[in-house]
């Protein structure tokens, strides 16, 4: 009831302030809810790939994510990547991602300024979000912020509900001597790694597959999310770490309710052992 009330009151909010398409980039000061996405007209990934390439951004990989075959686009930009550079924080550089939605017409896009937030956590400081903002809007002409929201103040304590996990409480997937769990999951299948970022000496970030049944869960709950598709595994300081499928569908999916959840309550352990399996 809780998540309906804000979505309608943000709607408001939206309305009588003239439904701009185009987050404010100095601070915050729209609704008390941000957006998770935006939404532009459906675009082929050639096109959101120059788009990115010519605003400055970095296109890091592109995969198939749901049976409905909608493509996934991970992008990313030096300044990201410097924001990510920090312990338990790395997970930031592979967030942002464009999911091309065939069936609803459909570009979807991070929001730069809720991932940063919720992402950074204390380490957020004001205007963090606004380079990556402005250079957003200068690639897509066309955003209009999604029905997706979470209160701005409350990204960095996010939790879906009572016992499940908060942003830090990641999963390790293995551990020992860095340089050894970096050679592991490098010896994995090619067509599970989708992308090795390095931010800095001794500090990676993957994006991998997950089992094919359990990659399922996206059609289950709306494959207009599906964007959280590839899942992020972090190696630093001697450690593998993926953040909780309980967290990271929650934050990705804010309007899922408690029955949707529970179609899929499976997933989260799923999850973990499918990511722990590329450091056995």
């Amino acid at each position: 009831m809780k998540k309906i009330l804000w979505a309608i009151t943000a709607s408001l909010i939206l309305m009588l302030s003239g439904c701009s398409s185009k987050e404010p980039t100095v601070g915050y000061t729209g609704p008390a809810e941000v957006s998770t996405y935006f939404d532009a007209p459906l675009m082929s990934a050639n096109e959101v790939k120059e788009r990115l390439n010519g605003a400055g951004f970095t296109v890091v990989a592109e995969d198939i994510v749901s049976k409905k075959k909608f493509t996934s686009i991970v992008f990313t930009n030096d300044y990201l990547k410097k924001l990510a550079d920090r312990p338990a924080r790395g997970f930031l550089a592979g967030s942002l991602r464009v999911l091309i939605d065939t069936e609803n017409n459909v570009t979807r896009i991070s929001n730069p300024r809720y991932f940063v937030k919720a992402f950074l956590q204390e380490d957020y400081k004001l205007n963090d979000e606004k380079p990556l903002l402005d250079t957003l809007n200068k690639a897509f002409d066309t955003l209009t912020p999604s029905e997706d929201k979470w209160a701005f103040n409350e990204l960095p304590e996010y939790q879906f509900m009572i016992g499940r996990p908060y942003y830090q409480d990641q999963i390790i997937a293995g551990e020992g001597n860095t340089t050894d769990l970096i050679a592991k999951i490098d010896g994995a299948k090619k067509k599970k790694i989708i992308f090795k970022m390095q931010l800095s000496e001794g500090r990676v970030l993957y994006g991998v597959k997950l089992h094919k049944r359990t990659m399922k869960f996206v059609d289950k709950i709306g494959a207009t999310n599906a964007g959280i598709l590839p899942w992020m595994i972090l190696i630093e300081n001697g450690q593998a770490k993926a953040l909780r499928a309980d967290y990271m569908i929650a934050i990705s999916y804010p309007l899922l309710d408690l029955g949707g959840f529970m179609g899929i309550m499976t997933v989260p352990g799923a999850v973990e052992k499918d990511v722990q399996k590329y450091f056995k």
